[in-house]
């Protein structure tokens, strides 16, 4: 089948939108923990747990993070989420924590959601506020486990590694940046303040439409944009000029 120049050009942006969205979309259906880096000797800081519900049909209904026992978080509050019912699980830790206040001899190992349900194509924000963060590592990596209401389970446990491709269920990630004087006085932007640019529901009992991408992500997309854009502009760019011989050559005849 012949098409025209003007079919053809038409043709090559809607297949170049479409690979755009194709590329964007997938990258951003992760859970995240957001800010997602702090100064190692920050304290008392507000970080939000925010879970895509990235299923045509079933709906979120369970949501469980787990802490890590090898790098152990003392102590941790729960923001209520309208609709969700919270639980916090502790472990007794093989060595306890030396502090100024004693020794701290458990820690939290999960908290879990339930109750509540994030629909299809929305997400929603659990908060949560850690005392203290672990020392001797340079990041905390979250085990989250994702529930549908078909009984499904998303394990979003893989660890990224530096210098690899993201894992297909990539596990959040907490970087703790190297601490300078005033760091524990000036504490690191809250998840209120990070969903400013990226802002959650006017009605706490809903969730907005899902949206939840880091910068890596939105890199990616914009390097996929970029490529796309560049070949429908040779692509438009042939056309135009064969059709600017066509019409040289009927000028002479």
């Amino acid at each position: 089948m012949n098409l025209s120049p003007k079919k053809r050009l038409a043709a090559a942006f809607a297949l170049g939108a479409a690979t755009v969205l194709a590329a964007a979309v997938p990258a951003s259906a992760h859970v995240i923990v957001q800010p997602n880096s702090v100064p190692k000797n920050a304290t008392d800081q507000t970080f939000a747990f925010r879970v895509p519900d990235e299923d045509d049909k079933n709906s979120t209904v369970k949501v469980e993070i787990d802490f890590p026992t090898d790098h152990p978080i003392p102590s941790v509050k729960v923001a209520p989420v309208p609709g969700w019912t919270d639980a916090i699980q502790t472990t007794k830790l093989a060595t306890p924590i030396h502090t100024d206040d004693g020794d701290i001899t458990d820690a939290v190992s999960q908290v879990v959601w339930t109750g509540g349900q994030i629909a299809p194509g929305h997400f929603q924000d659990f908060t949560v506020d850690l005392g203290a963060l672990p020392d001797g590592t340079d990041k905390v990596v979250f085990k989250a486990l994702q529930t549908y209401s078909d009984g499904t389970v998303v394990r979003w446990i893989e660890e990224p590694q530096d210098g690899q491709p993201e894992p297909k269920n990539p596990a959040p990630v907490l970087k703790l940046t190297a601490a300078t004087a005033g760091d524990s006085d000036a504490p690191a932007p809250s998840a209120a303040a990070s969903a400013k640019a990226d802002p959650a529901p006017a009605n706490p009992t809903s969730t907005a439409t899902a949206k939840a991408s880091g910068s890596d992500s939105t890199a990616r997309a914009l390097g996929i944009a970029g490529i796309v854009v560049g070949v429908l502009g040779a692509v438009a760019g042939v056309v135009i000029g064969r059709r600017g011989r066509g019409t040289g050559a009927d000028a002479s005849a």
